[in-house]
């Protein structure tokens, strides 16, 4: 009977062990993201503006994030269905992704507009002005609901592009006639991307924003992505998120 209390409680200290490091790994979270300078990139001080509201808003909670930077469309797949990941971000809401994921509360947000060319300024009032314009996006981003059903209809004429700069590109040798870009992105982009250097004072953004767009985390929409999330929430609620992005975003 004594070897065998002496076998049970080893047995019992040894299986604890073995749960310490998945416990202590249960206090890190990793996220998918994108190369979205100024908000996510692998370079970028604090790996972005809003990778510094992120890592601030988990570590508030005493969580330490992690951030693994892919193409977006790869970066959107990986948060959904790998399960090293507890989702990807910073996303735009819709419907649809709701569907799909527990989405965060707000984490900022940025101004989506339009680029245009200099010698060509577009003055456009509502969504439908738009229709004759052939329009750059980006493949899989979400933009704003009235734009994206047109699209979705066939009403709104767009060309796609794997990301920002390419679109700009686009924009810039006269393929496109306007890009969806975030203007802060717009901004970044135009004073270090070595593609558009030719580009300089050709492009601007125009006057009219298609929304300020809140930022958000999608993290899984099952039962441990509701519970990350609810930490993720409650940090923000301790941190200056408008603070931490004005300093990262240079305003």
């Amino acid at each position: 009977m004594i070897r065998r209390k002496f076998t049970l409680a080893l047995g019992a200290l040894l299986a604890a062990a073995t749960l310490l490091p998945a416990q202590a790994d249960n206090k890190t979270i990793t996220l998918a993201s994108l190369e979205w300078p100024p908000y996510t990139g692998a370079k970028l001080t604090e790996q972005g503006a809003s990778v510094a509201v992120a890592k601030a808003a988990f570590k508030a909670m005493g969580y330490e994030l992690k951030v693994q930077f892919f193409p977006w469309s790869r970066a959107v797949q990986l948060g959904k269905s790998d399960p090293g990941y507890a989702g990807y971000f910073p996303e735009y809401d819709s419907a649809d992704l709701r569907k799909e994921f527990t989405l965060s509360d707000p984490m900022g947000n940025g101004p989506l507009g339009l680029a245009q060319r200099v010698d060509t300024p577009f003055s456009w009032n509502s969504i439908n002005d738009l229709s004759a314009k052939k329009i750059g996006v980006v493949q899989d981003y979400v933009n704003t609901t009235e734009f994206d059903a047109r699209v979705a209809s066939k009403q709104q004429k767009v060309d796609v592009a794997i990301d920002d700069g390419k679109n700009l590109v686009k924009l810039g040798a006269g393929r496109l006639d306007l890009a969806v870009v975030d203007s802060n992105v717009f901004n970044y982009l135009m004073k270090t991307d070595p593609e558009l250097k030719p580009f300089a004072g050709k492009l601007a953004m125009n006057a009219k924003v298609l929304e300020d767009k809140k930022l958000f985390i999608c993290f899984k929409k099952d039962a441990e992505g509701q519970r990350i999330a609810k930490i993720f929430n409650e940090g923000l609620k301790k941190i200056d998120v408008n603070a931490i992005m004005a300093k990262r975003l240079g305003s």
